[in-house]
């Protein structure tokens, strides 16, 4: 199904499993991004400035930890307590059986760029498959590319019951797609689902042209390559740069998190994170700071951007780091 916004897609992802599945609950995570319309807002964490005011939200939302190794309590390689912990709480606190959907970014984007810990995604999809839960990927900011294949769960070792794409798949033009198992599709009534400019023809022809070009020049390999610039660079300011707490990414999809103190990872002050991307954008290089925090400065360059291009943007946020830290 085609819409408009990945907030749309994702909307429609949220009543494909609903209707398919008789059931109502849906399960989200910390530190999502899916969208600022009224259910999407609702299965987004972050209150400012995506909610606030902006409620009553929607109902039959449940929020649980995801498995953000930097941050995890008792360690980064902890993805099995934190599949336990979220099996738990869907098993005893939500019932399986009246979960609809698991909605999940592969790569969390607004969040942060987290990429989960290894084997925590693999463990949620067989806990949907094993209870009849629709397994949806919100592909909308890591897909089409931008984390090296065309999807990123295609890392995980899994195949989503639904997945839902939008922003580099019209290449700036507004479409966004919803795709799933035949079923679940096909499940909802004639008339149940659409929208006034879906499918836009232009948005249609645009996107076929994105298609095209990835598959033509090759574009996973490029975003791969640009990737391996990136995160040798950012492992070289983390060395150099104590501000520097984590490193992590996968493709063209980097990120690094900020810090005043490694030990405590209490997250650099906000006026701090103004000063890099201040600094950056007087010389010519424009970064976004993301995160639930507010303190990871975080990369998406073009996918097959020159290296040349690329090592100069990075020179810049090498030198706007070690000021704003001194």
């Amino acid at each position: 199904m085609f819409a408009n916004s990945g907030a749309e897609a994702v909307e429609n992802a949220v009543k494909i499993a609903r209707y398919a599945t008789k059931r109502q609950a849906i399960v989200t995570f910390d530190h999502a991004f899916h969208g600022r319309t009224l259910l999407a807002m609702t299965l987004t964490a972050k209150v400012m400035p995506y909610k606030q005011g902006m409620g009553p939200f929607a109902p039959e939302i449940y929020r649980l930890p995801f498995a953000y190794a930097y941050r995890w309590p008792s360690g980064p390689e902890r993805a099995a307590e934190a599949l336990a912990y979220a099996v738990d709480e869907m098993k005893k606190h939500i019932g399986a059986e009246n979960i609809a959907a698991v909605i999940v970014e592969p790569i969390q984007g607004e969040g942060g760029f987290i990429v989960p810990a290894p084997g925590f995604l693999k463990g949620l999809a067989e806990f949907c498959q094993a209870n009849g839960i629709v397994f949806i990927s919100d592909e909308i900011q890591a897909g089409m590319g931008r984390a090296g294949r065309w999807f990123a769960i295609e890392d995980e070792g899994v195949v989503p019951d639904i997945v839902t794409s939008a922003k580099s798949l019209g290449g700036g033009m507004p479409i966004s797609a919803i795709t799933g198992r035949a079923e679940l599709m096909d499940s909802v009534h004639v008339g149940g689902l659409g929208g006034t400019y879906g499918g836009n023809p232009v948005a249609a022809a645009a996107a076929l042209a994105v298609l095209d070009k990835i598959e033509r020049e090759d574009l996973l390999s490029a975003a791969r390559r640009t990737g391996e610039i990136v995160a040798k660079r950012f492992e070289e300011m983390k060395a150099k740069h104590a501000v520097v707490g984590d490193v992590r990414g996968r493709g063209a999809m980097w990120a690094l998190e900020m810090v005043a103190d490694r030990a405590t990872k209490e997250p650099l002050a906000a006026d701090k994170m103004g000063a890099i991307a201040r600094t950056c954008l007087e010389h010519g290089v424009v970064i976004l700071t993301a995160g639930t925090y507010g303190n990871v400065v975080r990369l998406l360059p073009p996918i097959n951007i020159e290296e040349a291009l690329l090592e100069d943007g990075l020179n810049v946020l090498d030198e706007a780091i070690g000021t704003a830290a001194s």
